[in-house]
């Protein structure tokens, strides 16, 4: 059978080559048409709210920030996930929101 197609491509070269050039034209046309996006965006939608209290304990900030700042972002809508975090000096909250949330309107749905 391998036989076969070698001994047909060698009689017909001038159609072999047609289409190979016919292949390569549509190959080529399919990829300047085809959309690319380099680095697709894979992360989740958040929101990380950075909050300083300087020269606090980190107890004192989760007491006074990071807990009341959490709790009031639970009742965002589209909120999935919301994670705080104290530090020395420093409060961090990370909202993470569900998938086709419009962080710029969370109250609207893509």
């Amino acid at each position: 059978m391998l036989a076969q197609i070698i001994n047909a491509s060698i009689k017909n070269r001038v159609m072999v080559l047609l289409f190979s050039v016919i292949i390569a034209l549509v190959g080529y046309q399919a990829m300047r048409t085809t959309p690319l996006d380099a680095l697709p965006d894979l992360s989740d939608v958040q929101v990380i709210v950075k909050t300083s209290y300087p020269g606090q304990a980190p107890q004192l900030v989760e007491d006074q920030i990071t807990y009341p700042l959490s709790s009031a972002m639970l009742a965002v809508p589209g909120a999935k996930t919301v994670r705080g975090f104290s530090m020395f000096g420093d409060s961090f909250v990370y909202v993470i929101f569900e998938d086709g949330t419009d962080i710029y309107c969370p109250f609207t749905r893509a």
